[in-house]
């Protein structure tokens, strides 16, 4: 079983910065996939970023620019750097593990966060 732990988040202005983290522990392969997803009620989970331990990254085109993904192996922890926030980055920010074992893939989803970004 794997736990994802994530922390920061919060409200901040328009055009301010907030940083994310999500922590991973247990049963974690050395190949996988950390990323964020962001989520408003309502509408369906969307990708915003994603990063694997070869060091592939993928943004969501309306982030590019703007939003950062890392991650340190070692810490098996992903970061997400949001600058120049907008008012549509508001939703709840989840942190999601993919890892494969033969032909299956395991899915694991943080708590949640929330991002508020006021006008």
């Amino acid at each position: 079983q794997v736990q994802l732990v994530e922390s920061g988040g919060g409200l901040v202005q328009a055009g301010g910065s907030l940083s994310l983290s999500c922590a991973a522990s247990g049963s974690i392969f050395s190949s996988n996939t950390m990323g964020w997803y962001r989520q408003v009620p309502g509408n369906q989970r969307e990708l915003v970023a994603t990063f694997t331990t070869g060091g592939t990254t993928n943004y969501a085109d309306s982030v590019k620019g703007r939003f950062t993904i890392s991650r340190d192996n070692a810490k098996n922890t992903v970061y997400l750097q949001m600058n120049n926030l907008r008012p549509e980055d508001t939703a709840v920010y989840y942190c999601r593990l993919d890892q494969r074992r033969l032909t299956r893939v395991y899915n694991y989803w943080g708590q949640g966060t929330q991002v508020t970004v006021s006008s």
